[in-house]
């Protein structure tokens, strides 16, 4: 598999911000800052909970299909490979990783059989837009922590993409859940959260290389990044953290870590990075700005001269 130099676009896709110039300007300055030739595209649909059945999609506040179409489109105009990739959110705020039931099915009380028949409906919907449109990669489910352990309904669930998607198919697990997930001889690529603390990297690589050679399967990390704060990257998965100041400089130097450490390491095929929006802030508003994207900050230039380097 060449080597995945990608970056993460259009999160968390909300209904009419895809679809006009903004949004395709932001594509190509991600494509040109930064030299990737993957993007993920990414949006969510909406439970109420996390103990909720029934998932919302193309509808509210959840990109249109138009929208979907367009921005694959847009992609592949810019000579970039896709993985679409649809997520399931609750609607409260609270973590999809603690989407959870009862592991038996128990009358009265919210089952795993309804929910996993409103997730197909929802992962089956976009599998066969992926394939209508020729993305060469499908995620099928992102940090469904709790989720992981219904092997036989994930099994099932990949088996009906299958039939009537033709691409590759991978799994983002969360991070430290490389081990957890039984059923990686179903999927094509195995990928996972890369939010490691920058210090921790000597012990985690070797754990994931040895779950990766054991499943025999190409690795890449689909998701990986640090917010510009103070202390992110200790907690780089914290997009809540509130006491760092603006720091761009943590930031560049946690990519700087994360790059040196694995750029050697052949087991893993590159990375899906997190992320960059549909609607860019100003370029002079990048030296106040906290998040996760790295337009216009150190950590661009950053990540730009490694994927040149591969």
């Amino acid at each position: 598999m060449d080597y995945i130099k990608g970056m993460t676009w259009g999160w968390v896709g909300v209904r009419g911000t895809w679809m006009n110039e903004e949004a395709k300007q932001s594509m190509e300055t991600m494509k040109h800052h930064l030299a990737v030739n993957w993007t993920a595209v990414a949006f969510q649909g909406l439970q109420e909970t996390a103990q909720s059945t029934e998932i919302e999609f193309n509808q509210g506040s959840t990109v249109s299909d138009d929208e979907v179409y367009w921005a694959i489109e847009e992609a592949k105009n810019l000579g970039l490979n896709v993985c679409l990739k649809p997520v399931v959110n609750c609607k409260d705020g609270t973590w999809r990783a603690h989407i959870n039931f009862f592991d038996l099915d128990v009358p009265c009380e919210p089952k795993w059989s309804d929910w996993f028949r409103s997730y197909e409906a929802f992962i089956l919907h976009y599998a066969k837009i992926a394939e209508l449109t020729n993305c060469e990669m499908f995620c099928i489910g992102c940090e469904m922590v709790q989720t992981d352990r219904r092997e036989a309904e994930w099994r099932e669930l990949i088996k009906k993409v299958r039939a009537v998607y033709s691409g590759l198919i991978t799994y983002n697990c969360d991070k430290y859940q490389e081990g957890q997930v039984k059923w990686w001889d179903a999927v094509d690529i195995i990928s996972s959260s890369g939010y490691y603390p920058i210090d921790s990297w000597d012990e985690q690589i070797p754990r994931i290389k040895a779950i990766v050679e054991q499943a025999g399967k190409p690795f890449f990390f689909m998701e990986a990044g640090c917010p510009s704060r103070t202390g992110s990257a200790m907690v780089p998965n914290d997009w809540n953290l509130n006491k760092g100041q603006v720091n761009m400089e943590e930031q560049d130097r946690y990519f700087k870590v994360m790059f040196n450490k694995l750029a050697n390491e052949q087991w893993c095929r590159g990375f899906m990075l997190w992320d960059w929006p549909a609607k860019l802030y100003d370029k002079k508003d990048a030296e106040s700005n906290d998040d996760y994207c790295i337009y216009g900050k150190k950590a661009e230039k950053t990540i730009k001269a490694f994927y040149l380097s591969k």
